[in-house]
């Protein structure tokens, strides 16, 4: 005869620690997403840093979720030491094959602990253009201009040249002109010194620069080189820009198509 009693008796204990272990799973999730919310309210209203929020949120919740996979694991009954053993070994193993996922994790903290860039600049790097809106742990989350949102992998970023183009209060704006090489030197550098020096944005100093710089194969090219406050950079680009035209049509100074190549027909 079966003695149900003894096998229920060996059952007991069993079941006892995987309704322990679940309960502590669903108490422990509910606990990690209750000290994430209050975490998130306080960093949102601390003078913290914007680029380390994301990245401080994101590595205490991993945190938080290994200790409560490891303690799950000993209301299991499994031995956590060994258990460590174990887990040294197959990271190793999973080490090297998830090797760039380390790397860009190790981007992360360099990129916190150099700050080459934070979030709101607008940088260009690994191809992108865009403001940073996040750095995470393992990717930056930036903005382009067309408002597409790209990943970058923080291990690409911290191991390739990167442009701020908002870290410096200013920017220099550089243009050319063309003028035809009938057009009066002196007048054509005059009426591009008037544009720039009447632009309100246009700094005094450093000095706005307006020279005469190539003798090209049908027109002279002029440069104009003016600084401006970071902010103003492209209303000032496309404002000079407009107002070349306008002043050129004003003072009749000939601007010179561009050659193209032409094409004969033959049979």
């Amino acid at each position: 005869m079966i003695d149900y009693n003894k096998y229920i008796d060996m059952a007991m204990p069993v079941a006892k620690s995987i309704a322990l272990a679940l309960l502590a799973l669903i108490i422990g999730l509910m606990l990690i997403k209750w000290i994430i919310g209050k975490l998130r309210k306080y960093v949102d209203r601390s003078s913290m840093d914007p680029t380390l929020k994301p990245f401080i949120l994101s590595l205490t919740d991993i945190s938080l979720k290994i200790l409560l996979a490891i303690s799950i694991i000993s209301l299991l009954g499994i031995d956590t030491n060994s258990l460590v053993a174990v887990i040294a070994a197959a990271g190793f193993a999973v080490g090297l094959a998830l090797k760039e996922y380390l790397a860009n994790f190790a981007g992360g903290v360099i990129l916190l602990t150099l700050r080459p860039f934070k979030v709101g600049d607008v940088i260009e790097a690994n191809g992108y253009s865009g403001t940073v809106e996040a750095i995470q742990i393992l990717y930056t989350r930036v903005a382009t201009f067309d408002n597409k949102v790209v990943l970058i992998p923080n291990g690409v970023l911290s191991n390739s040249s990167i442009t701020n183009f908002t870290l410096k209060d200013t920017r220099r704006v550089d243009l050319s002109f063309t003028a035809a090489y009938e057009a009066d030197t002196d007048k054509v550098i005059k009426v591009l010194k008037d544009m720039v020096n009447n632009h309100p944005r246009v700094l005094a100093e450093p000095e706005p620069f307006v020279r005469m710089s190539e003798h090209a194969d049908s027109a002279v090219i002029y440069s104009v080189k003016a600084w401006v406050k970071t902010d103003d950079y492209w209303s000032v680009y496309f404002d000079l820009i407009e107002a070349a035209k306008r002043r050129f049509d004003e003072e009749n100074i000939s601007i010179p198509y561009p050659q193209r190549d032409v094409y004969v027909y033959q049979k």
